[in-house]
């Protein structure tokens, strides 16, 4: 049973805790040479540690596994490491990336507009060259600003197109908690859009404040999931404020991944501290950690990037791949 969103974990604890307890698992087996592992913060300037582990929410954790400054990373969304394994979007060709599990987490991106522009799609956007003053999340590493690039792209236009035609972009604070300060920005007529994600901290507060969850046509979505990303829904039936079902991008999956060549062995271990760890790890719902089902496909658990085959061979020698 997923766990009330004010009782969950922080993000940024879990994504640290799976490192440790993965790090103080596999420091203590008798073949890792220094007894010891650094928990990347930022990339060491090219200091090779013996065993680095990056808990991330951003594209430097995929830039350290494949410059070899960490064994291991963790991301969030799984689109993230989908477009850098296909080497679309931010991402100039395909990376040597491969997952080990994905963590559970379903999320979906909004993008929130005042209702009373009378618009249900991103694309009317751009054909109307609304002046739309948007906010976005202050964190300018953060997947949500190439994924909204890339959403609107797909759609036709770009940032610089709407503050081309009078609009204007401000990139500050956290997610747009229905009571927080970006929420109210938006109701005292400060903004007049938001994109952001966890969408179950303000999405149903959204029409009850003028804003209408904008979707997509088909042609854009088909863009989208050509660079890899996968499409989702804000239903009703999760929202009841909603007026309708509205189509948008997915946030879901923290996935945990290495380089294409890490060591058979490693990767072995690594699949075996998750599972002796498990129990002490954090997620989003109650009980241990459910490596069991962290590399079947799911809505939590989007298997968007192949398995290391290390770890492949580990999950269905366990019995959690058929």
């Amino acid at each position: 049973m997923k766990l009330p969103r004010d009782v969950r974990p922080a993000t940024a604890t879990i994504r640290s805790r799976v490192v440790l307890e993965i790090a103080a698992e596999l420091v203590g087996r008798r073949d890792q040479p220094c007894k010891q592992a650094k928990v990347l913060l930022r990339p060491p300037n090219g200091e090779k540690w013996e065993l680095g582990l990056f808990g991330s929410a951003t594209v430097e954790g995929i830039d350290a596994v494949v410059r070899g400054e960490s064994d291991l990373a963790i991301t969030n969304p799984a689109a993230s490491l989908s477009l850098a394994f296909r080497g679309t979007g931010c991402f100039s060709a395909p990376q040597p990336v491969r997952a080990i599990a994905v963590i559970p987490s379903e999320d979906q991106c909004m993008l929130g507009v005042r209702a009373d522009y009378g618009i249900t799609t991103i694309e009317e956007i751009g054909e109307k060259r609304l002046p739309l003053k948007l906010s976005l999340r202050g964190q300018a590493d953060h997947w949500l600003q190439p994924m909204f690039d890339d959403m609107l792209a797909a759609a036709g236009f770009s940032l610089a197109d709407l503050e081309g035609w009078g609009g204007s972009v401000t990139r500050e604070g956290v997610l747009p908690y229905w009571h927080g300060p970006r929420f109210a920005d938006f109701k005292s007529g400060r903004f007049d859009a938001i994109f952001d994600e966890s969408v179950g901290n303000w999405c149903n507060e959204a029409p009850a404040a003028g804003m209408r969850a904008l979707g997509m046509r088909e042609p854009t979505l088909a863009r989208l999931e050509r660079m890899g990303y996968r499409r989702a829904w804000l239903r009703r039936a999760q929202f009841p404020n909603l007026p309708e079902d509205v189509v948008t991008l997915d946030f879901s999956g923290w996935p945990i991944f290495v380089h294409a060549d890490a060591e058979d062995d490693l990767v072995t271990q690594i699949c075996e501290a998750l599972e002796a760890r498990a129990a002490l790890i954090p997620w989003q719902s109650e009980g241990p950690l459910p490596v069991a089902r962290m590399a079947k496909d799911a809505a939590d658990t989007p298997q968007l990037v192949p398995l290391h085959p290390a770890a492949e061979r580990h999950w269905r020698a366990r019995g959690y791949l058929p």
